[in-house]
């Protein structure tokens, strides 16, 4: 059956920040009560760029976990796993390379990007360009349909889409396939075959898309066909074979810009970060010792807001009165920079105030932690193994 289903994943390179929390998990968390939500570890992809440094990767696993849960990811509402204890992901990468053009991994804007980024680390390795390939064995595994990314993502969720297209074009036309979904259509009776017959036309001949999605809806509510009849029967639709893996959509999502402490972007790169179970008086000590507007040398000298970095941070978390009372104090000089400052980070340790209280609940006792993960491996390794039964039976690798 059709199940509108997102996969996320994060990379496991320390601790998260503001920048995650505004940038990544607030989506998660309102995602995972509209959608079945997998959001996984990616400790294999940490490893492309962190391949000499290994032993930092554990730690930061369970820390990552933590940070999630304590941010409101709600694992009755998502499966939460990590990707290497599911190896089946490896598999799928592997048989998925076997059918993959080199020019289509060399052509990814990222990849010559990244190259440049990290000029520091030695990147000409197959792990580092294959990367994106298992990125798309990561989605294709669990039959995902809908991947939330950023517009610079979007590439890799296009190259997906031409994986998996591609695989279902070479392995999708089983022996006998019009044969057998004929057949599944037939078990619809008479008043339904013919209507998703009809659905069909629409679609082939007119490229009427919402055709198409009737005729999936129709397919779904059927209670008397199997998993593979109903496989065959969207594959049908489409004009092709037998659907096997799942080609996903883009679901963009807005990634705010989180400003950092000295204006720029959020980043551990550049040091500048607020961490999520960042205590108080670490808070308040960072953004009191901000930079600011340096025309403001002097208490009486009047500055220009759109030029301090603690002007980003009210526009994050400010409302408009105070907003406007820091911005008229700032141009007229009625007040001081740290008054200026004293309303962010109280914001800041509002919002940061219920995670730590959620995260100490993990920290006291890890075996918490361990059992969520564990679980959630049990689920995507139920999903992952079937979805790989059908692609070994497709590729003719399922014999005893």
């Amino acid at each position: 059956m059709f199940v509108n289903r997102v996969l996320s994943g994060m990379r496991p390179t320390g601790a998260l920040h503001l920048g995650h929390f505004h940038g990544v998990l607030k989506n998660w968390i309102r995602l995972q009560h509209e959608h079945e939500c997998f959001f996984f570890v990616a400790d294999w992809h940490a490893l492309t760029t962190h391949y000499d440094t290994p032993q930092v990767i554990e730690q930061n696993v369970w820390d990552m976990v933590i940070d999630w849960l304590a941010t409101g990811v709600d694992p009755a509402q998502a499966t939460l796993f990590i990707q290497s204890r599911v190896p089946e992901h490896a598999e799928l990468h592997l048989l998925l390379s076997m059918v993959t053009p080199l020019g289509w991994l060399e052509r990814i804007p990222t990849y010559k990007d990244q190259q440049e980024k990290l000029a520091d680390k030695d990147l000409a390795t197959y792990g580092f360009l294959g990367y994106p390939l298992l990125q798309s064995a990561d989605i294709l595994i669990y039959r995902a349909n809908q991947v939330p990314v950023g517009e610079d993502q979007v590439p890799h969720v296009e190259f997906t889409r031409e994986v998996a297209r591609r695989f279902n074009h070479l392995y999708g036309k089983e022996p006998g396939f019009e044969e057998k979904a004929k057949a599944a259509v037939k078990k619809m009776g008479t008043k339904k075959a013919r209507l998703l017959a009809e659905l069909r036309t629409k679609y082939l001949e007119h490229g009427e898309s919402e055709a198409l999605g009737r005729a999936e809806a129709l397919v779904d509510e059927q209670q008397n066909l199997t998993r593979g009849d109903q496989e065959r029967l969207y594959g049908w639709l489409e004009g092709g074979g037998k659907r096997i893996l799942v080609e996903p959509e883009a679901l963009l999502t807005e990634a705010p810009k989180m400003p950092g402490l000295d204006g720029q972007k959020m980043s551990k790169s550049y040091g500048n970060t607020i961490s999520l179970r960042e205590e108080p008086e670490s808070v308040t000590k960072k953004v009191r010792t901000m930079p600011t507007d340096p025309a403001r040398v002097k208490r009486s000298d009047p500055g220009t807001p759109e030029k301090c970095p603690v002007w980003s941070l009210h526009l994050v978390y400010s409302n408009e009165a105070t907003k406007q009372w820091a911005h008229d104090g700032c141009t007229s000089a009625g007040i001081g920079c740290l008054d200026c400052k004293q309303p962010v980070i109280d914001a800041i340790n509002k919002e940061l105030a219920p995670m730590r209280e959620r995260a100490r609940t993990y920290l006291d006792d890890p075996t918490l932690v361990k059992n969520i993960i564990a679980d959630g491996c049990d689920r995507a390794k139920r999903l992952a193994a079937e979805t790989m039964r059908e692609v070994r039976e497709a590729m003719g690798l399922s014999y005893p």
